[in-house]
């Protein structure tokens, strides 16, 4: 089968197209033949090489975090999907490929009103907005949220799914993305590259970094004591939290059907829409990794599988 791959650590140059044999499926498996999967930072970060102590790779390696695609083949042990079924999965790694093998429990079926390339691209942003606010937020309504990088990829999920639990959202972002925002459900905007959030956003219960830096810094700052800083980006400081009497925590979304079918139900009710920037061949992974480093895009970069 078709695949793309990292042939060493290095930039996008290291990226190239190959072959290898289909995988089969084990007892708890799934065999996915593969439409859509989505570039996600992360793809970028295994491939510079800056997580190599932590997660080292063995090359040639297959990228992708996300899937959505037709069910070929079952493991025996498969009880809940079957051949035939469209589904969508977040996994960690072989996706940007004709086919991809994942654990059953990895995958469900894709919601009803969405294409593959839209289930593809909400794969990661679903799970990711379920860990963060439902598993270790536990936003309640009425309860204030600042979500850092409100019109990325993730981001845009973030606020629908935080505007759906009831809370009042405050979302920063630049250019398109404040409209943006502001259209899925933010009640205030903040542009980041025109205005300090930090004399503008203040006793909020809970902050979403999708930025870290600096912006991650001076988040500390504007959450009510008790509050909560959650990061998708790096490890937060142990003693600004401290110092202002909250918790901050780096958090991973692992994977998980239930996250998705959380997701996908409001989904089917209108209630989250997927939002994608660009559609490219599989073979313009190349490309498409470069669009997303270079960042300032509202939305997924999805990858189309044999097309």
């Amino acid at each position: 089968m078709n695949v793309i791959e990292y042939t060493a650590y290095g930039n996008s140059d290291v990226i190239k197209s190959g072959q290898v044999d289909k995988p089969e499926p084990k007892e708890n498996e799934i065999l996915i033949k593969v439409d859509a999967t989505t570039v996600n930072p992360m793809d970028m970060k295994l491939r510079t090489g800056v997580l190599q102590e932590q997660i080292p790779l063995t090359f040639p390696y297959i990228p992708g975090l996300d899937v959505a695609g037709t069910i070929e083949a079952v493991g025996d042990k498969v009880n809940r999907l079957k051949v035939g079924d469209v589904v969508f999965a977040t996994t960690f790694g072989g996706t940007y490929a004709d086919y991809v093998v994942i654990k059953e429990e990895q995958a469900t079926k894709i919601p009803n009103n969405v294409s593959t390339d839209e289930a593809a691209s909400l794969a990661v942003p679903l799970v990711t907005a379920y860990t963060f606010l439902v598993e270790n937020g536990k936003v309640k309504a009425g309860e204030k949220v600042l979500i850092h990088g409100a019109a990325g990829g993730v981001g845009v999920v973030m606020v629908q799914l935080a505007k759906a639990l009831g809370a009042y959202i405050i979302g920063t972002a630049s250019g398109k993305g404040l409209e943006l925002a502001k259209s899925y459900g933010a009640d205030e905007v903040i542009d980041y590259k025109e205005q300090d959030f930090t004399t503008l956003v203040k006793d909020v219960d809970l902050v979403i970094d999708l930025a870290g830096g600096e912006t991650q810094l001076k988040s500390f700052g504007v959450i009510k004591s008790g509050g909560l800083l959650l990061s998708a980006v790096m490890p937060p400081s142990e003693d600004l939290a401290k110092q202002h009497n909250i918790t901050a925590k780096f958090i991973s979304s692992g994977p998980g059907y239930h996250k998705l079918e959380f997701g996908t139900k409001l989904v089917e009710e209108g209630k989250i829409k997927p939002q994608i920037a660009q559609i490219l061949d599989l073979k313009d992974a190349a490309r498409a990794q470069d669009m997303v480093s270079v960042g300032g895009l509202n939305g997924k970069v999805v990858l189309k599988v044999g097309a």
